[in-house]
């Protein structure tokens, strides 16, 4: 679909002092819990519970999204919810309709795909809803069930008043898809500070003094504080399963030992393909399980990989280049975006393709002064491009435009 009259751009509509405040109540129904889309949605509440908006998340209690977004000021509610569609979804839905009614939100904001099946089929267009996909559910799976994704979203538009894509790549996506959607891109946006590299946080580094192995001696990361001094590291952050691709990564890794025998790599992260990962690592590969604080290990690392099959825009790399790293990509929605520009020969790969992924992660590791210049531009390039007070500032535009454009006759009632 070529651009229409659906889609919107910030260029079209300035921004406008009446973002939403106090007195505004958005609850946002949140599947999956953990990663970068929970980061995503807790980067949103403090910003708007700094604003003045009552904010409401409705999610599993598994996983570290509910306490931590209690802990920003949201006002937190058990949705039990699976990943995947499956039997349980009419439970989901009645129990996501219930929740709209005891809220009373004044825009409802969906995040991925399952909540934006169930919130959208409880609410059905009786309030203002925004849904952001953080990659398409049709991308994961292939055959029937690929097919009913792609139906669905298509149908679901009319249910929807703004769909927020994080990538241009991600919005082209949809619209080969057939989704005939009003569009708004929100990239990605990170806490920058947080990720400042170590020889920032510190002040400056002392002449010959290798920054990489003297923030491992210092991040307290014992696996890596053991290693000699000259020992590359590569770091994957992200939960283990087929999305993320570092089952591709195994399958490159033994083609750059041969070429840097000593070098390591390191598995940051948990989920469903744990077990089969650690079946078939070799030793030169690390699991540090899941983490509370990812930030040493960025600083730990020589090179940060991320090898995924689908994204929207990965917020992994974004935090990696916050902090000074050069990352190797695979060519995915949102990645080409993410990169400064001119590095895309260098950092971007294929999908599902190990040789060139070890070509890429080879050729960095061996020329240190190219690694370096990458991150020093890659940190400049997310401080000037992907700082999350802009995120913050654009869906708040967003909820302005959903929540206070007229409204259509789709409004139907919420089930009970």
């Amino acid at each position: 679909m070529s651009p229409s009259a659906h889609e919107w751009k910030e260029s079209r509509v300035p921004p406008q002092p009446d973002r939403p405040g106090t007195g505004f109540t958005a609850l946002h129904l949140v599947q999956p819990v953990e990663g970068g889309v929970a980061q995503v949605v807790l980067d949103l509440v403090a910003a708007q519970v700094a604003a003045g908006v009552r904010v409401v998340v409705g999610c599993p209690e598994e996983g570290p999204l509910a306490p931590a977004a209690a802990r920003r000021g949201a006002e937190v509610h058990r949705w039990r919810a699976t990943r995947a569609p499956g039997p349980t979804l009419v439970r989901e839905v009645r129990q996501a309709a219930r929740l709209v009614r005891l809220v009373r939100p004044d825009l409802l904001h969906a995040h991925s795909a399952k909540a934006g099946l169930a919130g959208r089929l409880a609410v059905r267009g009786r309030v203002p809803t925004v849904f952001q996909p953080h990659a398409w559910s049709f991308e994961a799976v292939g055959g029937l069930t690929g097919w009913l994704a792609g139906q669905w979203e298509r149908r679901a538009v009319r249910w929807t008043d703004r769909v927020i894509c994080v990538s241009d790549a991600e919005r082209r996506t949809g619209e080969r898809a057939g989704i005939d959607a009003r569009w708004s891109v929100v990239r990605n946006g990170i806490e920058a500070a947080r990720f400042a590299p170590e020889a920032a946080a510190r002040g400056a580094a002392h002449a010959g003094e290798r920054l990489a192995d003297t923030a491992r001696a210092r991040a307290g990361l014992p696996a890596l504080a053991a290693l000699p001094p000259a020992t590359p590291v590569v770091v994957c952050v992200g939960r283990l399963c087929k999305q993320k691709g570092q089952d591709i990564l195994l399958r490159a890794w033994p083609q750059v030992v041969r070429r840097l025998p000593t070098a390591r790599l390191v598995l940051v992260g948990d989920g469903p393909d744990a077990a089969a990962l650690r079946g078939t690592a070799p030793p030169s590969v690390l699991f540090a399980g899941a983490v509370a604080d990812t930030v040493p290990w960025y600083r730990a690392a020589d090179l940060v990989v991320l090898p995924s099959r689908w994204e929207g825009m990965a917020v992994a790399p974004l935090e990696a280049m916050a902090s000074g790293r050069a990352v190797v990509l695979s060519d995915v929605d949102g990645a080409r975006e993410s990169l400064p520009p001119g590095r895309e020969e260098v950092c971007l790969t294929p999908p599902e393709d190990p040789a060139a992924l070890a070509a890429a992660l080879s050729a960095l590791l061996h020329d240190a002064p190219l690694r370096e210049a990458i991150g020093r531009q890659s940190r400049h390039h997310v401080l000037s491009t992907y700082d999350v007070r802009q995120t913050a500032r654009a869906v708040a535009d967003v909820y302005r435009e959903a929540a206070g454009g007229p409204r259509t006759e789709r409004r139907e009632p919420i089930p009970q």
